[in-house]
């Protein structure tokens, strides 16, 4: 009964909800705990139907300028749910190394070449900063 108060009470709360099931791309790396403290971002694609297989082409080749500082925490794409979505996970000690890593990106030959082929695939995208909770794994 307590359970079944809990979730009438809840639903009263909840405006809205959605779930996915993702998968992570084989290139990325598997998001393992961290030290922190780190702030995350979140970076969200909406890709148009068919992209997926060019859009983890292209990454592939083009993570490897995105691990230096050891940023890439993971990607992952929809299985179920709304599809064709993509999400990368970053790590930043804060926003302006955030900001000093994403410009440093573009200094690196080749990272241009990567955002000129993935951009036109794109429909939607979103970025999200995120503070971990104490409990979390990835601080």
């Amino acid at each position: 009964q307590e359970y079944l108060d809990f979730r009438k009470e809840r639903s009263r709360m909840l405006l809205s909800r959605r779930n996915q099931l993702l998968l992570e791309f084989s290139f990325w790396n598997e998001p393992l705990p961290r030290q922190g403290p780190n702030i995350y971002e979140l970076r969200t694609y909406k890709l148009k139907p068919g992209t997926m297989i060019e859009w983890g082409n292209n990454w592939a080749r083009a993570i490897k300028y995105r691990q230096e500082n050891q940023e890439a925490v993971g990607g992952f794409f929809s299985q179920i749910g709304e599809l064709y979505v993509v999400h990368h996970l970053w790590a930043y000690r804060d926003l302006q190394s955030r900001e000093e890593t994403r410009n440093a990106a573009w200094r690196k030959r080749g990272w241009d070449e990567n955002v000129y082929y993935t951009v036109p695939l794109i429909r939607t995208m979103e970025s999200r900063i995120m503070i971990p909770l104490k409990i979390s794994p990835l601080q």
